[in-house]
């Protein structure tokens, strides 16, 4: 299988998270159909703060 790099999401903020489910987040609705897509889409976040994925 072959991942593929496909739009970035550059500077959002993520607005929630689940604390009992590990890597949880929740990103706005409209910004995801705007520029993600489609089922089992991988998704990498980044701290800009402090460079940690």
């Amino acid at each position: 299988m072959r991942t593929v790099l496909r739009p970035k999401i550059h500077r959002a903020w993520v607005t929630d998270a689940n604390p009992d489910y590990i890597g949880s987040i929740l990103i706005d609705e409209d910004l995801m159909d705007k520029s993600i897509s489609g089922n089992f889409k991988k998704v990498l976040v980044c701290d800009v703060t402090n460079g940690n994925d």
